[in-house]
């Protein structure tokens, strides 16, 4: 089963600035990095077991993972406040994702079919935490929209009252939706690596 912890250190820090009268602006910033972990082995128990001891632990666990996904929520947004009422007058969310995934490091001399094997676990491995990574930038994107659609308030201190508690449901929604992927992702997964391997062993016309 492929699990990914989620590192969520920052709630959204929004400012309260003046700002001239115009349309409300909004920004997205979304980036993704990569890492990587070394694994060594020749057969498939000794790649699943460097995989039990070399994989990255979730916040608070000991257990190991094949591959995780760091999520880090932030942001800004500034007010104005023109006759009496406080508007948005700009808000920008941004969402950092670092995927860790596993690197087979002595691959060379292995058999065929562990190759095959192993190129369909790490594939699958690696569509799974830029899903992860995915469903963060939505949940960016959702955020800012929500925020964006806030009516105007009797002050900027209300303003940021409310933005403020979007960030947190937003984020505890952004969790729901994970693990509620991963819950489908377990389920389904001994399924997904038949036909992954199925479609490979067809593509390369059987496992030597």
């Amino acid at each position: 089963m492929l699990l990914v912890p989620r590192y969520m250190p920052l709630f959204l820090g929004f400012s309260m600035a003046a700002a001239a009268c115009s349309p409300a602006a909004a920004a997205v910033i979304a980036t993704r990095s990569y890492s990587y972990f070394a694994i060594k082995g020749k057969t498939a128990d000794q790649l699943d077991q460097q995989l039990s001891t070399n994989g990255p632990t979730a916040s608070g666990s000991s257990a190991r993972h094949p591959g995780a996904t760091k999520i880090r929520f932030g942001g800004d947004a500034t007010y104005v406040q023109t006759g009496g009422r406080c508007r948005v007058a700009s808000a920008k969310v941004t969402v950092h994702t670092q995927i860790i995934l596993p690197r087979w490091i002595d691959r060379r001399g292995a058999s065929k079919q562990l190759s095959m094997i192993w190129d369909a676990l790490s594939s699958d491995i690696k569509r799974h935490e830029e899903r992860h990574a995915e469903i963060a930038r939505n949940q960016a994107r959702v955020m800012e929209r929500q925020i964006l659609a806030l009516p105007p308030q009797r002050n900027c201190e209300r303003m940021q009252e409310l933005v403020t508690e979007i960030s947190i449901r937003g984020i505890e929604e952004h969790d729901k939706l994970q693990a509620r992927f991963d819950r489908i992702e377990a389920v389904n997964f001994q399924k997904r690596m038949i036909k992954l391997l199925d479609i490979r062993m067809k593509t390369s016309g059987g496992a030597g």
